[in-house]
């Protein structure tokens, strides 16, 4: 049997963390191993670095110091979407500084996706005013992959957009990859990857470039628990390093973590 659990466990203790604290995380990665049905070795990769990365994220999320609200990101007012003579919504204001998570909530219809593509530039609005950062992060719901290309290569192609050089551009999505517990199998399309692990591509791809803004539509669609509590931490860390972060979601269980709710619904 592999000796990874034991591994983890030990640089867990040896980075201060209380032995039921650490038995606890290493139960927990054990059963994320399981139900990926991989050794956790291929899941999470060495266990002396995810085990500094996991406490270095609990650190972070556990610090009462919280940075003070950065500049205006993302701005919307009196912004408003129509198509022919249905109206979807109009008068939406929102402000999004660095440092802060916004939701976007409300019924299935209410134009939830469409608000976000607005705030990303790739639909106009109606009426009403956009102003964003220059440096967009933006992951869709569904799409936003080819079937055909593999991680890596997605990883270049998006890279080069950014002006980022193949090589960096691959270690930096591998990298970004193993915050999310997720190691792009080589040579392997993007069309055999599950759902989870596509929606895990959309994040990587969204965040390759640090943007300064990250626009996330319902990103977690697919993701088991521990990976949706893995999604949350990065947020956490997205915002306490002054980057503004707006999530769809229709998740309310979820308000908890942000700083403003926007409810469609409620226009």
């Amino acid at each position: 049997m592999s000796d990874w659990p034991e591994l983890f466990e030990t640089e867990l203790l040896r980075l201060g963390l209380q032995p039921v604290r650490a038995r606890q995380l290493t139960a927990e990665t054990a059963q994320q191993s399981a139900e990926h049905g991989a050794p956790p070795a291929d899941v999470f990769g060495p266990a002396h670095l995810y085990a500094r990365h996991l406490v270095a994220e609990l650190n972070s999320s556990a610090s009462a110091r919280r940075l003070a609200p950065g500049p205006v990101l993302l701005s919307l007012t009196g912004v408003g979407k129509r198509y022919r003579r249905r109206t979807v919504f109009a008068g939406v204001d929102l402000r999004v500084r660095g440092g802060e998570v916004a939701a976007i909530v409300g019924a299935n219809g209410c134009g939830k996706s469409t608000l976000l593509r607005i705030c990303a530039g790739l639909i106009r609005p109606s009426a009403g005013e956009v102003r964003r950062t220059r440096r967009v992060g933006f992951v869709p719901q569904d799409g936003g992959t080819a079937g055909w290309l593999t991680a890596e290569e997605h990883f270049t192609l998006f890279g080069a957009a950014a002006g980022m050089v193949p090589g960096r551009a691959r270690s930096t999505g591998v990298h970004l990859a193993a915050r999310l517990a997720w190691r792009p199998n080589t040579g392997q399309p993007a069309q055999h990857l599950s759902g989870g692990t596509r929606q895990k591509l959309n994040l990587v791809l969204g965040e390759l470039h640090a943007p300064d803004l990250l626009l996330l539509d319902e990103p977690y669609q697919g993701f088991d628990q521990g990976t949706y509590l893995d999604f949350w931490q990065q947020v956490f860390a997205w915002r306490d390093a002054g980057r503004a972060v707006v999530v769809v979601t229709h998740l309310l269980h979820d308000l908890r973590n942000v700083d403003h709710v926007l409810d469609l619904g409620a226009l």
